[in-house]
């Protein structure tokens, strides 16, 4: 009977985490600034950074943004979440009509619906979803 309550106790305080909006605003905030910086100055990162960064901290700002919109979310429910919205976009990529490759030669539309698909992409997403996930504990682990 005492793990169980302890774990009751565990899962109730988890359960009413509450994140505070500024800090999640921020956080998409600066991941917005840091891929674009990682598009801009990809000369200076080796190669097999390149291939993942932007995608991971994309996939990272998904996460924060889901962190701001479902505040009261559990952290792996906002992980899975951020996942299945990335890998659909991904897959999404597979799909190529003249009206969403318009969309996707704009620079926003490219930006969030990307062009191709490639399966390293599910990683840099996974990458960058298992960063915010660890990030949000971290956060949250010294709320009252």
């Amino acid at each position: 009977m005492g793990p169980r309550y302890a774990f009751h106790i565990e899962e109730e305080m988890i359960m009413t985490i509450k994140r505070n909006r500024w800090t999640y605003l921020t956080l998409v905030g600066v991941t917005i600034i840091l891929g674009l910086s990682s598009r801009q100055f990809s000369g200076y990162f080796p190669y097999t950074i390149n291939l993942y960064l932007g995608d991971a901290l994309w996939a990272l700002m998904v996460f924060f943004m889901f962190c701001l919109i479902f505040r009261l979310k559990g952290t792996g429910w906002l992980a899975a979440a951020a996942l299945l919205f990335a890998f659909g976009i991904e897959i999404s990529q597979l799909y190529h009509a003249p009206w969403i490759d318009a969309i996707r030669q704009t620079r926003l539309g490219g930006l969030v619906l990307g062009y191709g698909f490639l399966w390293r992409d599910l990683v840099a997403y996974t990458i960058g979803v298992a960063v915010g996930a660890v990030m949000d504990r971290r956060i949250n682990a010294y709320l009252p």
